[in-house]
């Protein structure tokens, strides 16, 4: 009932849209007087810290890669798994958006794996099960609110071993394809583009796509292709920023590390994704900026 209640408005507003003001300009001719109605799409993000704003590649796909005509929302939020992601409330919130009306079509991208793998207790998920189990729930839910799932594989960590990448999130990556396939849901391959444009930048280069410089071990591990083990996030952290009294409160620390991704990071990310979203959703050429 209420998807039907939407094509409603939706049809409404094509009605008025086609029932055009129309008046005179200074010569006598007739020029139509009213803007056409915008009937917009809308694109809502769903994942972890390699999403989330100032950490991950979401905030600037939206900002550089979605034209004004579609609206675009990042719900990633850092540590967050297919668990703790819908325990906390974050999912409700996404579906909420998903259910907004006024839009030609809404569609929910899902990126989630790397805190699936972790070992705290409230993120982790099991690979074979719980983890598919999971992401086919976001799936059916999604389309019962009637919106779009879209699947994306996670995005590559940048650690290599001589020469190589490790690329520890692949069998992870394979367990999202194989749920995109059996529910016909299109798939964003980010682990396997990401993954290739790290292995080609190499160790060393692929440093200049996190948040702060590398220390010199670091820098000096990668240069022979196999980077170090990370450093402990207190110890990888910038200085905190001083703040004033009554200015901005919310405190976000880069750090280095070979996962999260600064400004550079987020660029070259954002852009495989929009194109990687352009070719699995054909609907939304026509809105996705390369």
């Amino acid at each position: 009932m209420m998807r039907k209640a939407w094509m409603a408005v939706a049809l409404a507003l094509l009605a008025s849209t086609a029932q055009a003001q129309e008046g005179e300009d200074s010569k006598g001719r007739t020029v139509r007087t009213d803007a056409p109605q915008l009937i917009p799409n809308k694109i809502i993000l769903v994942g972890d810290s390699t999403m989330a704003p100032m950490s991950g590649w979401a905030s600037i796909f939206c900002a550089h890669h979605v034209k004004s005509s579609t609206a675009c929302l990042n719900l990633g939020r850092g540590g967050r798994s297919t668990r703790s992601y819908r325990q906390e409330g974050s999912w409700d919130i996404a579906l909420a958006e998903a259910r907004v009306p006024g839009y030609r079509k809404t569609y929910v991208l899902i990126q989630f794996a790397h805190n699936d793998q972790s070992t705290v207790a409230e993120r982790w998920t099991d690979m074979g099960k719980e983890f598919p189990a999971n992401l086919r729930r976001m799936v059916e839910e999604v389309r019962a609110a009637g919106a779009v799932p879209v699947l994306l594989t996670p995005l590559t960590r940048r650690e290599f071993r001589q020469g190589k990448l490790l690329n520890t999130l692949a069998p992870w990556s394979a367990r999202v394809r194989e749920v995109a396939g059996a529910l016909k849901v299109p798939l964003v391959d980010l682990n396997a583009a990401s993954a290739a444009a790290v292995q080609r930048m190499g160790a060393e280069q692929a440093m200049t796509l996190a948040q702060a410089e590398p220390n010199a071990a670091e820098r000096a591990a990668a240069r022979d292709g196999t980077t170090l083990k990370p450093r402990p996030a207190a110890e990888a952290r910038l200085p905190d920023v001083p703040t004033t009294a009554d200015g901005p409160r919310g405190q976000f620390q880069r750090k280095f590390d070979y996962t999260h991704v600064g400004d550079k990071g987020a660029e070259l990310f954002a852009a495989l994704v929009a194109r990687e979203l352009a070719m699995a959703v054909p609907d939304l050429r026509s809105q996705i900026a390369p």
